[in-house]
């Protein structure tokens, strides 16, 4: 059966899907590399804004000398928090956008800024001058990185939209726009078993650590509830877009949630009978968006750690029946080293997989 599946082109999985199409194949390298440079423009950015800001608010008066304009220290204080709050959203987000785009709106206050020292009474008008056709400069950099990652988020297309069914779960995820993560983990159990398991909806808090719970509405729709930042309780419904047998699962949420997210998930077997290989591919727009995604990833819990955790607990939970925590899991704060007590860990038990959908 393993072999029959593996011998399928379906069961290439889509990351094979562009080999089927060599015309798409042929633009793909091109896309990437450029894709790869916009991230690593990207990047720059960030860190020239957190460098620019540093300045800003520790040397407020010797950078107005340079450029040529007022010393007014408080100004340039509340210049050098924005540029490092760019900075770092552009720094700790899978997709910056909208990030880079902020950094846009605050070269236009400084261009006002500059532009209001530029009149004759100036002794140090050439400064300025100087000063504003460097900001002048970097706008331009700004603008094309911004453009470039809002097209890039989009798939080119502007826009996902609503009518995903006749796409592949791979488009749908790529066209949308938010935080976009992917994590892979092989599985020593057979497809079957960990394609049955996985989509038991209910079965998901059991490893992933956020979930409190599933509730399935019907054969297509359920009810997510999850625990945010602070313990706030997130809620949506999501539907399945597309549900494969012992292959894939892919699915989105519905309007009306708190959050707005799609994703699949695939199975394949593993080579040399090592069991099942699964890979999840997702996007999702948290709440508090740009911000409240910021400032998690700052305190260590990005969507990409987090979805590679809980596929190695997801790994844990189909080869030893329970989640394997490690001491840092359990206490978030510095701890004498002893064995955990039973009553600290809440051990997750494999369910009956049959009959999976009720």
């Amino acid at each position: 059966m393993a072999t029959q599946l593996a011998s399928r082109p379906e069961a290439s999985g889509y990351e094979d899907f562009e080999t089927h199409r060599p015309e798409r194949r042929h633009n793909g390298g091109s896309r990437q590399n450029q894709d790869g440079n916009t991230d690593q423009l990207a990047r720059f950015l960030g860190w020239f804004s957190i460098g620019l800001g540093i300045a800003e608010i520790v040397a407020p008066r010797q950078l107005a000398q340079l450029i040529g304009v007022e010393n007014k220290p408080g100004v340039f204080r509340l210049m050098g928090l924005r540029e490092i709050g760019s900075g770092v959203a552009i720094l700790s987000q899978e997709q910056p956008a909208g990030a880079v785009w902020s950094r846009v709106a605050g070269d236009m206050l400084d261009l006002a800024l500059l532009g209001s020292q530029l009149d004759s009474d100036n002794p140090e008008r050439q400064k300025t001058l100087a000063a504003t056709m460097s900001v002048l400069g970097v706008t331009a950099v700004d603008l094309y990185t911004a453009s470039a990652l809002s097209k890039q988020s989009s798939g080119g297309n502007g826009g996902s939209g609503r009518d995903d069914h006749w796409r592949s779960p791979r488009d749908i995820v790529r066209s949308g726009s938010g935080i976009k993560v992917k994590s892979a983990v092989t599985i020593g159990r057979p497809v079957t078993e960990v394609y049955g398991f996985w989509r038991n909806f209910e079965n998901l808090p059991r490893f992933m650590s956020h979930l409190e719970s599933v509730q399935v509405l019907d054969g297509q729709r359920s009810h997510w509830t999850a625990i945010g930042p602070a313990g706030v309780r997130i809620e949506w419904d999501a539907e399945t877009v597309e549900d494969r047998s012992n292959e894939l699962i892919s699915w989105r949420s519905l309007p009306g949630g708190q959050v707005d997210t799609a994703g699949y998930v695939r199975f394949r077997p593993a080579p040399k009978d090592q069991g099942t290989e699964v890979l999840v591919e997702m996007r999702y727009d948290p709440p508090g968006g740009v911000v409240g995604a910021s400032i998690a990833k700052l305190f260590g819990e990005s969507g990409q750690e987090v979805v590679t955790r809980d596929l190695q607990a997801f790994k844990n939970v189909m080869e030893t029946g329970e989640v394997v925590h490690s001491d840092s899991s359990i206490y978030p704060r510095p701890h004498p080293a002893r064995p955990s007590e039973d009553s600290e860990l809440e051990k997750a038990r494999l369910m009956n997989t049959e009959g999976s959908v009720r």
